[in-house]
């Protein structure tokens, strides 16, 4: 296999992160043998589990997609959220999800309502 394929990089966050392959399968969903077998270049990464990987894990996803920039995204509170949102129950992360929505489109809609008043 390739040095420095998605699947090198991948192995590189979960040893940065300290974490045995059953670990940081089971926080996105992925047996221990499946992400084995992705680590290997046997099985290839969806881009479900790309995206989860990135979110989860606060991985920066252009980095794990090609390499380029930093292994981490900056964000001081992207980690936290997403450590909240892994011991949510499924019914609860759907709600969270509902309310973040709800938050942007509010925050969107006063950025423009503040937009609006200061070109007039």
């Amino acid at each position: 296999m390739k040095e420095n394929t998605v699947y090198h990089r991948l192995k590189a966050v979960r040893k940065a992160l300290k974490l045995s392959q059953e670990e940081f399968g089971k926080r996105i969903g992925l047996a221990q043998t499946a992400l084995s077998m992705i680590e290997s270049g046997n099985n290839p990464i969806t881009n479900k589990n790309l995206k989860l990987i990135c979110i989860i894990f606060n991985v920066n996803e252009e980095w794990l997609s090609t390499g380029k920039g930093e292994m981490f995204n900056d964000s001081p509170h992207l980690k936290e959220i997403c450590d909240i949102l892994v011991n949510l129950t499924p019914e609860t992360q759907k709600y969270l999800l509902l309310m973040a929505r709800e938050l942007l489109n509010t925050q969107n809609k006063l950025l423009e309502k503040t937009n609006t008043e200061s070109t007039s």
